[in-house]
């Protein structure tokens, strides 16, 4: 009996230390939430104390957003925290060709400044300096010996957005216009040759971008839109760049002619966009001329490996009332191919290896009836990214002739390292 009520003493104690830890180890679980809890308060009103003091909350580029299919950088506003933004790019580059000829270029530094006035009126430009910018005070714009050119500084858009719904919004102002893959995506990260296209540089006349008004949006989140009134490219000129010397971008526009410009893209698979665009417009004042352009892209990713390009076409109706010579139509068309070829490593790091073959023939017709061959480019390389915001590039160009049709081999090797922020 004394054992039984023995036995049961102790069981009872050890029941009652059982429930007293349980409850002990509850407690330290909850007060650990609590402390993680307060540490995240703490840390916020650290980083809104520090906003205070600098006036500026500091939003970090995120890859996987893209506003109205501009690049992440210029993106940056629209995700902001803050009432101001401020991101940009840069790229430089060192090629050789095999005629001999070399070159080392600090091609583009690129800040963008955005700015929200409220959540609906948004703000947002990008400044561009070329070939390390204009240094004309100090002679730096050729030099005696031909060693040493400048470049220049412009706007490369400047532009309000009003947003009011996700299937209707306006943009105004000077802006990207809206053709190709990398007119409006041009950040140095999201194409992987060291050089961009030259079917979106003669054929698409990028980086291009024009005083105007758009309206933009979603309908069921399966395609988005891009309608646009826009100052005409002046396509008077004649030669290879007949389309890329018509440019206005955010130069004063003197008795300007009206463009209209029309997208879509389906976007309804992640991962994939495949869409079309066109423009028409006169090609200049006082004559009897139309330019046209069409053309049709598509990008799609998956896992590490990635397939994008672009097939355009230009023409210029009744082009002799320019020139008897003048250029008429132009097709040009690019495909890359890349895999990264770190997916399948537990790295960090991403190294896609790539293929691009390009035709391009931005004067495939002239309206004396005279053909030009086209050039044909394939380009092989790699890009390893150290971070998703970093790019180091290197690739080798082997085109089989030139745009003056003297079928000289082109062979170029370029590195390069670009970046945005």
């Amino acid at each position: 009996m004394k054992n039984t009520k023995l036995s049961f003493v102790l069981v009872s104690i050890l029941a009652l230390s059982t429930s007293s830890f349980a409850d002990d180890a509850s407690d330290i679980v909850e007060l650990k939430q609590q402390v993680k809890e307060l540490q995240e308060m703490s840390q916020t009103l650290i980083d809104e104390t520090s906003d205070l003091k600098t006036g500026f909350n500091y939003t970090i580029v995120d890859d996987t957003k893209s506003f109205s299919g501009l690049g992440a950088a210029a993106s940056k506003v629209y995700y902001s925290k803050s009432p101001l933004s401020i991101g940009g790019y840069g790229e430089m580059y060192y090629a050789e060709s095999s005629n001999g000829n070399s070159v080392v270029d600090v091609y583009r530094f690129v800040p963008y400044i955005g700015y929200k006035f409220t959540d609906n009126i948004i703000l947002n430009t990008e400044l561009e300096f070329e070939h390390g910018g204009s240094d004309l005070g100090n002679g730096n714009t050729g030099g005696t010996d031909g060693q040493f050119s400048g470049g220049y500084a412009k706007m490369e858009f400047m532009y309000l957005d009003f947003l009011i719904d996700d299937s209707i919004n306006l943009r105004l102002g000077n802006f990207l216009v809206p053709m190709g893959i990398i007119n409006e995506r041009h950040e140095p990260t999201l194409f992987l040759t060291v050089q961009r296209p030259d079917t979106e540089k003669y054929t698409l006349p990028s980086t291009w971008h024009e005083n105007g008004l758009m309206a933009f949006g979603t309908i069921s989140d399966i395609f988005s839109y891009k309608v646009a009134a826009i100052t005409a490219l002046k396509t008077q000129d004649n030669g290879s760049k007949w389309l890329r010397s018509g440019r206005g971008g955010s130069y004063k526009h003197k008795n300007p002619e009206l463009a209209a410009v029309v997208r879509v893209d389906y976007i309804g698979l992640a991962g994939l966009t495949v869409g079309a665009s066109g423009y028409y417009a006169n090609s200049g004042a006082g004559d009897n001329s139309k330019t046209a352009m069409a053309e049709v892209h598509g990008d799609y990713k998956v896992a590490g490996f990635r397939a994008y390009g672009v097939y355009a076409m230009s023409a210029r109706s009744n082009a002799a009332t320019i020139a008897t010579d003048a250029v008429s139509d132009a097709q040009s068309g690019y495909l890359n191919l890349s895999y990264d070829i770190l997916t399948t490593t537990n790295s960090n790091f991403a190294a896609p290896i790539f293929v691009q073959y390009e035709s391009s023939n931005p004067q495939a017709k002239h309206a004396d009836g005279t053909k030009f061959d086209p050039v044909n480019i394939t380009t092989l390389g790699i890009n390893f990214f150290p971070h998703d915001q970093v790019v180091l590039k290197v690739d080798y160009k082997m085109a089989d002739n030139d745009y003056s049709n003297s079928k000289e081999s082109l062979d170029t090797y370029s590195i390069s390292m670009g970046f945005v922020f």
